[in-house]
């Protein structure tokens, strides 16, 4: 019998479900960029047979992680704002962000993409910044996957000249950064439109962000709802909290990313689960400006995805948001009312791959293993001592896994990492590279 032929199997590993259980003695199929089949070893042995095969013993193959909210023009701040007094975006971001040269950019964003594909990052959404078309380049050279867009502010007299720009550049620049880059990478990278924050924008270019978007068929990212003073901002100028006021111009939609939201009433809540808006949390970035009303957005149907915020606030390993999630979710809102499992470990996982996914517009491709999905996957190394031998294999990888036991990442069918080595980008080259321009920007920056 002939074989069915692939471009890539995996053999002989263990998985992780799509209802978040760990099976063994699995291998798995991978052709034209999607998860062909999924089997037995000897029922594949026999079926396929692949361009390259990766052996998995002792390693287990999981969704990539989604990072959906993030900061490529905030990478080389790292260690910078840690017990900084607020507001550190005004003081310290918008003014680093402000002195960027297009080559400061490139760099940034290499360092960004190497540090997701070594945590077990696929894909991310990038809130926005300036000289994207520099970002667009490297993530199609990346091989990862992601939405980015503009920064996008015309209305806060605090920002440096060159951050602001009139609702007719905002919304151009965009467009143009769209028909460069929209759906490049063999359909990887998608551009978004996106506003910085509701205080920072007119009404003008928030009705025509959401306008442009809904025109193009694409997604929006805003932050939302993080600091009191964006709240009581939105009750002074317009007498509704912020989620009450977009829905008052009629914008909002499921192509909504709303990140961070933080500080939600409960009739925010009840209007983000009417428009299927998508919620966005960063554990250790939030925390310190108040904790996400998680379980209650769960319970009421409404998505919700991690990110990390960027670098700046203490790097892009989306397993320490996990974990620092959890023990924030058990301490102030587990402990009060004796609840253990206020947020179950497979919760945690499934927020972590498809929560984010769904954040993307990709809920229904993307974040969890399943024939005829997109092969967007990472395997950890089991054969630790940190990790085996366990009890549950499903509560080991949000305990004690960490992004340096990701050892192999494929995204959309392309093996981009294997046994930790990056094959698409130059590491030692970039790190090299990015030591000289952090001091440079530093320097130039005032910080």
């Amino acid at each position: 019998m002939n074989k069915i032929k692939s471009d890539i199997i995996i053999r002989n590993c263990s998985m992780l479900t799509e209802d978040y259980n760990v099976v063994e003695d699995k291998s798995i199929v991978i052709k034209d960029s999607l998860l062909l089949d999924i089997d037995d070893v000897k029922v594949i042995d026999e079926k396929y047979e692949g361009k390259e095969v990766l052996e998995g013993k002792d390693k287990l193959f999981m969704p990539g992680l989604v990072d959906a909210h993030m900061h490529t023009c905030q990478q080389l701040l790292r260690g910078r704002i840690m017990d900084e007094y607020p507001m550190i975006w005004k003081r310290i971001m918008i003014p680093f962000e402000s002195n960027l040269k297009e080559e400061d950019v490139s760099v940034s964003a290499q360092l960004s993409c190497l540090e997701m594909i070594k945590s077990g990052t696929t894909s991310f959404s990038d809130a926005g910044g300036i000289f994207m078309d520099r970002v667009g380049e490297t993530v199609v050279q990346s091989g990862l996957r992601a939405a980015i867009t503009c920064s996008t502010m015309d209305n806060d007299k605090s920002a440096p000249i060159n951050m602001l720009s009139t609702v007719k550049e905002a919304i151009e620049r965009n467009t143009k950064l769209y028909n460069d880059f929209h759906n490049s990478g063999n359909g990887r990278l998608e551009v978004w439109f996106s506003l910085r924050t509701l205080i920072s924008c007119s009404p003008d270019l928030i009705v025509k962000a959401f306008e442009a978007a809904k025109e193009l068929n694409t997604g929006i990212h805003v932050h939302m709802n993080e600091y009191p003073n964006e709240i009581n901002y939105c009750l002074e100028n317009y007498q509704k909290r912020p989620i009450e006021y977009l829905e008052s111009l009629g914008v909002l939609g499921p192509n909504l990313l709303s990140a961070h939201s933080i500080l939600l009433s409960e009739n925010e809540i009840d209007i983000l689960k009417k428009y299927d808006v998508k919620v966005v949390h960063c554990p250790i970035s939030n925390l310190g400006k108040g904790v996400p009303k998680a379980p209650r957005l769960l319970q009421s149907g409404v998505s919700v995805g991690f990110g990390t915020d960027g670098t700046a606030h203490a790097g892009m390993s989306l397993f320490n948001e996990i974990k620092v999630f959890r023990s924030a979710m058990h301490a102030n809102l587990g402990v009060p009312i004796s609840d253990p499992v206020i947020m179950p470990a497979r919760k945690l996982l499934e927020i972590a791959t498809l929560g984010g996914a769904r954040a993307m517009l990709h809920g229904d491709s993307l974040g969890v293993l399943k024939k005829g999905k997109k092969a967007d996957l990472i395997s950890i190394d089991l054969n630790q001592p940190h990790i085996m031998p366990t009890h549950s294999m499903v509560n080991t990888l949000v305990e004690v896994v960490n992004s340096t036991d990701v050892r192999d990442m494929i995204v959309n069918g392309e093996l981009i990492m294997k046994n930790r080595e990056v094959l698409t980008l130059d590491e030692e080259k970039i790190i090299h590279v990015s030591k000289s321009a952090l001091k440079d920007i530093a320097n130039r920056a005032g910080i």
